[in-house]
């Protein structure tokens, strides 16, 4: 949820810094800090935004060749100065990801060493745990390795030390930490567009690894033990991650969802036929065999997760269920040792989804697969299956290229177990391979319809609340909506099955209540528009999302806005589009932030 980048080589890195905390601010933008050595160590610090920080590097001319800094999202403490990264403990400092569950009982074995607390971060235990070993060893890596064993949680670490100025120390367990490989400069960062702009040669460090980085040379241990870890090169470009000519990050990825679902769909561009090989080895038989299906992902994933489900069970015929993430992994569950565990994350590091999946492993559901953006996260590396999206950096703290990318890859998966099973007959697979390659297109047919609702969002921005519908397959849609209007929006929005109006919500219904309901003219249209009828029944003002062959009118209290096409069973994820499009132009007009909306952050990696 934190974003760290740190560098060390033989020019002023400060510059370096600041520019990698501005390509992670989505990940946490609540304070942000950097420490730097020149001479001596030097600490600036500032509250909200990175643009504060960089003013104060620029009033106190700021310059280093080692420096390490940070973007945070606050956990423990509120958002202060004083709460922000780096801490310091006498030459040593240090910034952080993650949670460090024992930092309380650590908190009063160091206070009884003597050592005074400034901050109510966990974060600064670590600081002075290091400072602790350091002055009993006199070595700086000792130092860490010995206070990484102490410590217990999720961490990813990047520590300087002014008496041992020439590298960097860093660690990770549980946290993402890459280090990038420049000319005669090296570097270490959460993520990789805080690299893009210096390097593309990067090396993922694995869990428990503790790296050293020097100007001219990096070494990486794990358990004591010296470790070589593959260099691979990103098929990113630092490009993608800039804003352009948008006016913010989540319009752009809107307006990318063709590309992204292209490029996640090229493999099957010129088959008629798809096979499960590329999932991994073993896959045709591992899909043949298994019994059921267990989906877990949190937050929009989550939505993907229950969409899924329909298509699993509709198509492939097994068993399926869709889990929260964190609910599932805290609840006596009945085990299926031949079933499929699929996690799906768009970072491939959601603290709550590894967990999820471990837990699954330690039931007996040793078969899994992830469904992720990013190949070399640490839910893949778990994984026994993987099965990637392509959809690019994706900057914006609300989930949209992702999440359509995703039950692309959901909807392909379907179709491999359904084929495997003899579920999947030639004619039908011709039939979905062809509607997945029209989806790109058809995606900016709806783009097309981003006028009407401008003029949606003018209204719904005057309200409080809203209510959005959906029935089967499409009440996971509506519940996407939902996410996303009141994320970036602020407006307390919620989801219902269509059926369920009556048992409740229409309690709700009146005049100043909005209602979104999703109809696509399929086999469930004539109960929903029973439904419906119950809310224009109470005076409810009614917006409709429907396909171009449907009937209905629009009339007063009722607004009807079309999809320039008949969707059919891709139908979620066209429908996804204008709710996007909904959230994003209801928080312009409402003036919110965006692209980092209060409170929330991107790659949740804490629980």
């Amino acid at each position: 949820m934190c974003g760290i980048v740190a560098a060390i080589a033989s020019r002023n890195i400060v510059p370096l810094l600041l520019e990698g905390l501005k390509k992670l601010e989505y990940r946490g933008y609540d304070s942000a800090g950097l420490a730097f050595l020149d001479e001596d160590i030097f600490c600036l610090r500032s509250v909200g935004r990175v643009a504060s920080l960089e003013q104060l590097v620029y009033e106190n001319d700021a310059k280093g060749r080692a420096g390490i800094a940070h973007t945070r999202w606050a956990t423990h403490g509120a958002p202060t100065e004083r709460n922000a990264h780096p801490h310091m403990s006498g030459p040593i400092a240090v910034v952080h990801n993650g949670i460090i569950e024992n930092h309380d009982s650590l908190r009063e074995k160091l206070v009884s060493l003597g050592y005074c607390f400034e901050s109510d971060t966990d974060t600064e235990v670590i600081a002075h745990l290091i400072h602790h070993f350091f002055k009993q060893t006199n070595d700086f890596l000792i130092a860490v390795r010995l206070s990484c064993k102490d410590l217990k949680g999720a961490y990813a670490i990047a520590v300087l030390n002014a008496r041992d100025p020439n590298r960097i120390i860093g660690a990770r367990k549980g946290s993402p930490l890459l280090v990038g490989l420049g000319e005669d400069e090296y570097l270490l960062a959460s993520g990789v567009s805080a690299l893009l702009p210096i390097t593309r040669k990067m090396i993922d460090l694995a869990e428990g690894d503790i790296v050293e980085v020097r100007r001219d040379s990096i070494r990486i241990e794990n358990g004591d033990l010296e470790v070589i870890r593959p260099v691979w090169l990103s098929n990113e470009r630092a490009e993608m991650a800039e804003l352009g000519s948008w006016r913010h990050f989540m319009q752009k990825e809107i307006h990318e969802q063709p590309q992204a679902i292209s490029d996640t769909i090229e493999f099957i561009s010129h088959l008629s036929s798809v096979t499960p090989e590329i999932l991994g080895e073993g896959a045709p038989d591992i899909l043949r065999k298994i019994k059921s299906v267990r989906v877990v992902a949190c937050g929009t994933s989550y939505h993907a997760a229950c969409i899924a489900r329909y298509w699993l069970e509709s198509i492939a015929g097994i068993r399926s269920t869709a889990e929260i993430a964190s609910e599932y992994r805290y609840r006596d569950s009945v085990a299926d040792p031949e079933g499929l565990v699929i996690a799906i994350s768009q970072s491939g590091e959601t603290a709550d989804t590894l967990a999820a999946l471990d837990f699954a492993k330690h039931q007996g559901e040793i078969l899994s697969l992830a469904v992720c953006n990013v190949a070399e996260s640490a839910l893949v590396r778990e994984s026994r299956l993987r099965f990637m999206t392509h959809a690019g950096p994706e900057i914006g703290v609300a989930s949209t290229k992702a999440f359509t990318t995703q039950l692309v890859v959901l909807f392909l998966l379907a179709m491999m177990i359904a084929k495997v099973r003899g579920r999947l007959t030639e004619t039908k697979e011709v039939e979905y391979l062809e509607a997945l390659r029209h989806l790109p297109g058809q995606i900016h047919e709806v783009l097309a319809i981003e006028p009407d609702i401008v003029e949606m969002a003018s209204r719904l921005t005057r309200r409080q609340h809203a209510l959005f519908l959906g029935r089967g397959v499409h009440y996971p849609v509506a519940m996407e909506g939902a996410l996303k209007l009141k994320e970036i929006s602020y407006i307390h929005a919620e989801a219902y099955p269509a059926g369920e109006l009556k048992h409740g919500p229409l309690a709700l219904i009146d005049a100043e209540m909005p209602v979104i309901a999703i109809a696509p003219n399929d086999a469930l249209i004539d109960k929903l528009k029973s439904n419906l009828q119950e809310v224009r029944a109470r005076g409810g003002e009614l917006t409709v999302f429907t396909d171009l062959d449907s009937h209905r009118q629009m009339s007063s209290g009722l607004n009807l806005i079309r999809l320039p096409l008949s969707c059919g069973i891709l139908s979620p994820i066209l429908y996804t589009v204008p709710l996007q499009l909904l959230a994003y132009h209801t928080a312009v007009i409402r003036g919110t932030d965006v692209d980092k909306p209060r409170n929330l952050a991107k790659s949740v990696t804490v629980e």
